[in-house]
């Protein structure tokens, strides 16, 4: 019987690779891993929330970025792609290429079926060590609903949940609010099924 050993990547072949490539991967304990393409509901609603967060923070020292800027992880290692960022002040890269980001305050994730259960547990857990970090919104896309965790002062973080077309979510990590009917405009709902 032959055991087989897997070759693994440090972060710096990690992104020699990446910056080369011609679809985005991630990154963790020298594994790279494939990203999938986005639905259409997906799409619009980062790009519905790039514009709406662009619009509210353009005055301010405050830089949004969508799921072309990578982030790093520097306590565990992880390179990912949030859906979107929002950086205040001076932002910190990994290095002089400028795209990898090392301060979000603010991550955003719209969750599908293939990494919902990923997005909720070990890249939050992962993400979370991030000590700039103050937020970490979850958006549905089957319905308007927004599951929202906020870093508190003694460092646990706590859950709200906001849901409804006719609802507003408060960001307090960049001083914002967002009505849903704005995060989920142009977005069709499923009809109901009749009996």
């Amino acid at each position: 019987m032959s055991s087989q050993r897997t070759t693994l990547l440090t972060p710096e072949e990690y992104l020699e690779i990446e910056r080369r490539a011609e679809r985005k991967s991630e990154y963790f304990e020298g594994e790279m891993f494939a990203m999938s393409g986005a639905s259409r509901p997906h799409v619009l609603i980062v790009t519905n929330l790039v514009r709406e967060l662009g619009n509210r923070l353009d005055a301010g020292p405050c830089e949004i970025y969508s799921n072309d800027m990578r982030v790093r992880v520097t306590a565990n290692g992880l390179y990912t792609y949030p859906d979107v960022m929002v950086e205040c002040g001076e932002p910190q890269f990994a290095d002089d290429q400028s795209d990898t980001l090392l301060n979000p305050v603010l991550i955003v994730e719209v969750l599908s079926e293939s990494t919902e259960a990923y997005d909720r547990g070990k890249k939050f857990g992962r993400c979370r060590m991030l000590p700039s970090l103050r937020e970490y919104v979850l958006i549905a896309q089957d319905a308007p609903r927004i599951e929202q965790w906020a870093r508190q002062p003694d460092g646990h973080w706590l859950r709200a949940e906001t849901g409804g077309m006719d609802a507003s979510i408060r960001l307090a990590s960049i001083d914002c609010e967002l009505p849903l009917a704005r995060i989920y405009n142009k977005i069709e709902w499923p009809r109901a099924e009749k009996e």
